[in-house]
């Protein structure tokens, strides 16, 4: 059955396997996750005025920041989202640091 289609498309089926592997790679990019909170990125439905919905996604308002950690004498590297930037000036960077590592996060 392949040597009818190879005699049409002589590359194609060579070459279809690897953009298939390709495709399905490029979901599997770092997630859009705020390290202090766990907001990940909702679906909704985006409403025209003629009320016809369509899928759309909510993303959470994440930040890359850096804190200087004086317990470590180190600068640290968190992506937060804003409500996550609150989280840390009401408990206070170590103690959310430690609550992190405790969870099994790298930092």
């Amino acid at each position: 059955m392949w040597e009818f289609w190879l005699k049409f498309f002589p590359y194609s089926l060579i070459i279809w396997p690897f953009f298939r592997t390709f495709a399905v790679l490029k979901f599997y990019v770092m997630a859009r996750v705020c390290q202090v909170t766990g907001k990940v990125p909702m679906t909704g439905h985006k409403v025209s005025h003629s009320n016809v919905k369509t899928k759309r996604r909510f993303l959470p308002n994440l930040q890359t920041k850096r804190f200087y950690l004086p317990e470590e004498d180190k600068w640290i590297t968190l992506k937060v989202s804003v409500e996550g930037l609150r989280t840390i000036n009401k408990r206070g960077l170590h103690n959310v640091v430690k609550q992190l590592r405790a969870q099994g996060e790298k930092i």
